[in-house]
């Protein structure tokens, strides 16, 4: 039976109250690690006996550029170590219009990889369409990126999909890099004109999740489950998810 993580963002209606009720539902849905989306100000040692009590594993977080800056990076470092998670992912940074803003994402990713892969801790970035996109100034985020450091990436597959990407093709470049460990898999329907792009469950949308996960499962990259809909709530969306991916097995 195929393994997958779930991104805590999928159950933000759950988990600014209560992280531990959120990676209760994770567990009792059948998710067997998860990717956290903040920690809402419990120590790590908390965190860690919630982990060990529903028996999951701590995949990666989404956590933001000031947790890496130099005030910051040790502390980040520590707790990671104390929750058994060895991923830290940045999420897609929102001031892509500026190439001031990229310059200095660059630079403060050639600061923290070292020190965190010193500390056994990988670095990976996530992206949105934006990323795919060429920018106000010119450059398309993902290239700048890629080709200027080492950094590896976590594929948010929809939102390269709704980019007009094949994400197939980028795991597989990726992977052939050693630059990919693990992809958001998400289902959703793509922008069309002036509208945006709506996420779904997996399953009830557009994209080519069953062909993603297919292509994840034959180049060993591990597989976090996003769904942002909250349709009706958090946990039915993901719990509708995995009943899915069940099928498929």
């Amino acid at each position: 039976m195929t393994s997958y993580g779930l991104q805590m963002f999928s159950l933000r209606d759950i988990t600014p109250t209560s992280l531990e009720e959120g990676l209760k539902i994770a567990a009792e849905a059948g998710y067997r690690f998860v990717e956290f989306a903040g920690f809402f100000g419990h120590p790590a040692e908390l965190v860690a006996s919630w982990l060990k009590k529903y028996n999951l594993k701590a995949s990666g977080t989404h956590t933001t550029c000031d947790e890496i800056k130099p005030d910051n990076i040790m502390e980040t470092i520590a707790y990671h170590k104390a929750i058994g998670c060895d991923n830290l992912i940045i999420p897609a940074y929102l001031n892509q219009d500026k190439e001031e803003a990229l310059e200095e994402l660059i630079k403060l990713v050639l600061y923290a990889q070292p020190i965190l892969e010193e500390n056994g801790i990988h670095l990976g970035y996530h992206n949105h369409s934006g990323e795919f996109l060429p920018t106000p100034f010119g450059k398309f985020i993902f290239d700048e990126l890629h080709n200027r450091t080492n950094i590896e990436f976590e594929i948010d597959t929809f939102w390269a999909w709704n980019a007009d990407r094949d994400p197939i093709a980028l795991m597989e470049q990726l992977k052939a890099e050693g630059r990919i460990r693990v992809i958001h898999l998400k289902d959703g329907h793509h922008a069309v004109g002036g509208e945006r792009a709506k996420g779904k469950s997996i399953g009830e949308g557009d994209a080519p999740c069953k062909a993603v996960r297919e292509a994840a499962l034959r180049l060993g990259i591990d597989m976090v489950v996003e769904s942002e809909g909250l349709q009706p709530t958090g946990p039915e969306e993901v719990a509708r998810c995995m009943t899915y991916l069940r099928t498929l097995d």
